[in-house]
């Protein structure tokens, strides 16, 4: 059943959904494709345990009133087939979409850097515990430390202490300074400063850093650097996240530059590939409100409505500077640099330690000495942290981009010439 469509919109966060609801009024056909099972992305992630904010809402009926735009659930990208012919596939079918225009609206990951007992049991990313907990996971009565860098944190641990989770400690690993700084600027965005005030912990502290999961078999506590002394405190749960990095990886297959490890766009969100947008933290990590603006920017710019487009301006520079301001303040001190011990996995598929890799030059030296990111992640959370502990340029992505079903990838024979 191949598809063709005017516009191709990868990811349904904030970003995808405002771009599909710019775009729609155009009357341009339009195609959403998200691998989660309904619209909004990791931040308005849906659950059992989840009350959704009513602006998610609202944009989720808005989309559903549009008879123009479709929406592929569960849906993820395989492999380009052909020029501007992308292969997806969903639970039960496979195909080929062939499309006019693309907006990127991929969104980012957690950085996780590997630290002594990071693989033990009752260790997760801190955006990781959130969406485990919207999903279902039961916390109630479970001791809980988060840690790591930036405001997911203290969304994270409000999110467990909502479904009972007793909160030991939150360890900002920013200093009391670059903080407080921060906290002094959120007058400027009303909004965020009414956010933070309300998600504030008193077990938060700054200057606070992880330096090893303790237990024998599952994690029973967690030694912290706080303020130059080192302590430990028994736990439960340990939810761990060094900040958000941009998932390029579509991107770059599409032949899409790069800026910063972000995909570049122009003041339109348009890419260096002709055609091809690219809008929310796939260009950048600045917060929901920063996506929702690039979204509707892309969306307009994609059928050709630069009016539209540019009266946004201003609103996308106003959330360009809080985006500006935080990765400032939360910057990570080199210190984190320094965690991992010599037999600290680094690629938990492959079982790769630390030791194994220091002396290698690149990925590929790396993956012919080791098979280092070569496994079930395809290098999605060891090539961040390496990147980050020693400066290697990630692989650059290969087809199948996600685990696909061998009849998937047959349908790439039955591609059409271009």
């Amino acid at each position: 059943m191949n598809e063709t469509t005017d516009l191709l919109i990868i990811g349904a966060g904030p970003a995808g959904m405002a771009a599909a609801l710019a775009a729609a009024s155009s009357g341009a056909r339009i195609v959403m494709l998200d691998d989660n099972p309904l619209p909004g992305g990791q931040i308005w992630r849906d659950g059992p345990q989840v009350q959704l904010p009513a602006g998610a809402r609202r944009l989720r009926e808005q989309l559903q009133a549009c008879a123009n735009v479709r929406c592929h659930s569960g849906t993820r990208v395989i492999a380009c087939a052909a020029e501007q012919t992308l292969l997806v596939e969903d639970a039960e079918h496979s195909w080929q979409i062939t499309y006019k225009r693309l907006i990127l609206c991929t969104g980012a990951r957690e950085l996780l850097l590997p630290f002594p007992g990071w693989t033990l049991p009752g260790v997760t990313g801190a955006g990781g515990l959130q969406a485990l907990v919207k999903g279902g996971l039961p916390v109630r009565g479970e001791r809980l430390v988060v840690a790591g860098s930036g405001p997911l944190l203290l969304a994270s641990a409000a999110t467990a202490k909502q479904h009972g989770a007793q909160v030991v400690r939150i360890a900002e690993q920013a200093s009391r300074r670059a903080v407080a700084g921060f906290a002094m600027q959120l007058p400027r965005w009303p909004g965020k400063l009414w956010q933070s005030l309300r998600l504030f912990d008193r077990h938060y502290r700054t200057d606070t850093h992880v330096l090893e999961a303790l237990g024998n078999g599952r994690l029973e506590g967690v030694r912290l650097r706080q303020h130059g002394q080192i302590l430990e405190l028994a736990c439960d749960r340990l939810a761990c996240g060094f900040g958000l990095i941009p998932n390029t990886q579509l991107g770059q297959a599409l032949g899409c530059g790069l800026d910063n490890q972000a995909i570049a766009v122009d003041a339109w969100q348009a890419t260096t590939r002709r055609d091809h947008y690219a809008a929310g933290e796939c260009t950048g990590f600045g917060g929901s409100e920063l996506a929702l603006v690039e979204g509707a920017i892309a969306g307009h710019a994609a059928v050709d409505d630069n009016a539209a487009a540019q009266k946004l301006w201003p609103r996308r520079a106003r959330w360009q500077g809080f985006a500006q301001a935080l990765h400032h303040a939360f910057a990570l001190d080199a210190r984190l640099k320094t965690l991992a011990h010599a037999d600290t996995l680094v690629c938990r598929c492959e079982d790769v330690p630390y030791g194994q890799l220091i002396g290698q030059e690149n990925w590929r030296e790396a993956k012919l000495a080791s098979r280092c990111g070569m496994g079930a992640c395809q290098g999605r959370v060891c090539g961040a942290a390496l990147e980050h502990l020693l400066g290697w340029t990630p692989p650059a992505p290969r087809p199948p981009f996600s685990p696909a079903r061998i009849e998937t990838l047959l349908n790439l024979e039955q591609t059409p010439p271009t």
